[in-house]
């Protein structure tokens, strides 16, 4: 008999959906196109037809494959490479940390599984639904209680460019894959130094981002932290970097 019990599997969403389904229907379009130019050539101009829609077919294939792969990032690539970032943090366990654009809480649940009752994770966003499935804060509480760390995860409505925490009031300050979404160089920028402004003397910053990795550290470097930035990786088809900073 089942465990009525049983938590629910964590839902943490597929990042850009629109873009995601643009890139299915581009395919599926690419790939209607060819075999209705085969269709109607076939008899007249039997090789050129088939030429072309081996060709259409092969474009829409590509295009299937950047969605897939798009797909894969936010249901697997991005766990992966969470817990990339997770095993470089070396956590003591008491640490006070901020997720600034949590979304559906993956990088916090994943903080707060490593931090013992002593320490607490709180959890931003604004919840913008086109740059995540379902990104509600009501979501991302419900996935902190399946994981069970409700105890150690804070879920709060929070605009990363300007927050209420006093100065210093963090250890651990990080960010995956959201500063891009905020539009404008000057307003990206003044996220990153409320993230410095947050934390601690002698406390990190963590920003993992497919976008503007160059500008993140140029500012916290500006901004006196020592700063490091990481190989260059893949997610969603685009380049992705972490930067890595110390408050001194």
């Amino acid at each position: 008999m089942a465990d009525a019990a049983a938590p629910a599997a964590p839902d943490y969403g597929l990042d850009s959906p629109a873009v995601v389904k643009e890139w299915y229907a581009r395919a599926g379009w690419t790939f209607a196109f060819g075999a209705l130019l085969w269709f109607m050539n076939r008899e007249q101009y039997p090789g050129p037809a088939v030429s072309i829609v081996v060709t259409l077919a092969l474009i829409a294939a590509a295009m299937l494959g950047i969605g897939w792969f798009m797909n894969w990032s936010s249901r697997v690539g991005k766990v992966q490479a969470r817990d990339k970032i997770l095993n470089t943090l070396e956590l003591k366990g008491d640490e006070k940390v901020l997720d600034a654009g949590c979304g559906r809480g993956l990088m916090a649940i994943g903080i707060a599984k490593k931090l013992s009752k002593a320490g607490k994770v709180t959890a931003i966003d604004v919840w913008d639904t086109n740059a995540l499935s379902g990104n509600l804060g009501d979501a991302t509480r419900e996935n902190v209680k399946n994981e069970g760390v409700a105890d150690r995860v804070r879920v709060e409505n929070g605009d990363m460019r300007k927050m209420p925490y006093p100065a210093g009031n963090f250890d651990l300050v990080v960010s995956t894959w959201a500063i891009h979404h905020i539009q404008d160089e000057p307003e990206r920028d003044q996220a990153v130094r409320e993230f410095y402004r947050v934390t601690k003397s002698g406390g990190r910053i963590v920003i993992a981002d497919t976008h503007y990795s160059s500008r993140y550290a140029d500012v916290l470097r500006e901004a006196g932290a020592e700063v490091t930035v990481s190989p260059l990786g893949f997610l969603w088809c685009l380049p992705a970097k972490s930067v890595v900073a110390r408050k001194p």
